[in-house]
């Protein structure tokens, strides 16, 4: 490994934000750990960045609602390369149903993959990032972690909670050079909008792109789908030299909603 080569646990890593977070790293010559539960999307991400960037093969197949297996994972990255640098929060999923259709085990999934998950990688990542006086912990949230719409009880409470984890572990661990954010994106093109996107434009009767005009970036001022790879980007940038006085905050980037 290379010393200035850092470190980064990406969650949701197979694809989408996570894996072009997982990239954008590699492509600065650090380090990234794709973590996932797909065990296919896992090799093909870590062959992938391996291929194109020659970093190693570093990937595990992890429940992260699951403590154990988390903190497995975490032990296995640190006893691997002898630290853990970066932490990036962004496995997630959606369920939509009002609140009184919402299925109880939907809602601990969601709770579960987007607000527990981040606070085990948190609590497991944080003791090897204080011995060693420097740690990055960037969580995905949304503008759903500051706004709501109807029908997603689940995930805006999960992303409205990751931007509580977040401010409370950035004030816990400021004097061990650990910074913590939360970055909110807008409507991302991930595979996840675009199987909602379908499903509106079914029910409409109308095409996709009318359903995202409609349902998903009315309240967006540049009506176009942010990219994943500038939603990566700000995490680099976060995790960067330039940016050691921001922690605690919540950082937008959502084309003005």
């Amino acid at each position: 490994m290379g010393e200035n080569k850092r470190i980064v646990i990406v969650t949701g890593a197979a694809r989408g934000i996570g894996f072009a977070a997982a990239e954008a790293f590699a492509k600065k010559g650090d380090q990234p750990v794709i973590v996932d539960l797909d065990p296919q999307g896992v090799e093909q991400a870590t062959e992938k960045l391996a291929t194109q960037y020659s970093c190693d093969r570093a990937g595990y197949v992890t429940d992260v609602t699951n403590a154990g297996a988390v903190k497995q994972m975490v032990d296995q990255v640190v006893t691997r390369y002898g630290r853990v640098d970066v932490v990036i929060n962004n496995a997630g999923l959606q369920y939509v149903a009002p609140v009184e259709d919402f299925p109880v085990e939907k809602w601990e999934l969601l709770i579960g993959v987007m607000l527990t998950g981040p606070f085990l990688l948190t609590k497991y990542a944080v003791p090897y990032m204080k011995k060693q006086k420097y740690g990055r912990i960037i969580n995905i949230s949304s503008v759903h972690g500051r706004t709501a719409s109807p029908y997603k009880c689940a995930y805006i409470s999960a992303k409205h909670g990751v931007v509580g984890l977040t401010r409370t572990v950035a004030i816990e661990v400021a004097e061990d050079n650990i910074t913590v954010n939360a970055v909110m994106p807008g409507t991302v093109q991930t595979e996840l909008i675009e199987n909602q996107l379908q499903k509106l434009a079914e029910e409409d009767g109308i095409t996709e792109e009318e359903a995202l005009q409609k349902h998903l970036l009315t309240k967006q001022a540049i009506k176009r789908f942010i990219q994943p790879e500038e939603v990566a980007e700000l995490c680099v940038y976060l995790a960067s030299p330039e940016a050691s006085m921001i922690t605690g905050e919540t950082i937008g980037i959502s084309g003005g909603w």
